[in-house]
């Protein structure tokens, strides 16, 4: 199964975070990153009252069930010191779950596609470039030009 993955940090050394937490993500059974995007710093959302983010697309091809890696994410996040004193808060890591093979879904831990993907110039700048290479539905429908207005870079950083 594919699934792409979106990592965000903007707390400490960002870069030494997001080499963390692909590493991370390399060590999970029965999974293998197949293509990682550039990386972007980009303005918070929600809470603008903290520093920017780095961000960037993981493409995974796993065994694990949706469920699996959306909870071995959650692992990875915890380890790296990820607290969630309220919404939008500043963080260390944060890996979301954005595509999972051409699944969709809903319950109470997970939704797929992710619920806002579309409306984050962090997620979709980078995923565009991933979802190329891969067998996951076309999201071709959602247009960058729905987040022109959010400020984003993309920078010239190698993070493998």
């Amino acid at each position: 199964m594919e699934a792409a993955l979106g990592l965000g940090s903007n707390i400490g050394d960002r870069v030494a975070h997001m080499k963390a937490a692909l590493g991370a993500i390399r060590l999970l059974p029965r999974t293998n990153i197949k293509e990682i995007s550039s990386v972007y710093e980009t303005a918070p959302l929600g809470f603008t009252e903290q520093a920017d983010f780095l961000n960037l697309a993981v493409l995974v091809e796993t065994e694990l069930s949706a469920r699996a890696l959306l909870g071995a994410c959650l692992g990875i996040e915890a380890a790296m010191g990820r607290e969630r004193p309220f919404p939008n808060a500043p963080r260390v890591m944060d890996i979301d779950l954005l595509l999972y093979e051409n699944i969709e879904m809903q319950t109470e831990e997970l939704t797929l596609p992710h619920p806002r993907f579309a409306q984050r110039a962090f997620v979709l700048y980078p995923l565009q470039e991933i979802i190329q290479k891969s067998h996951l539905k076309n999201f071709s429908d959602f247009s960058l030009d729905s987040v022109k207005n959010q400020k984003i870079r993309k920078l010239d950083i190698s993070i493998s």
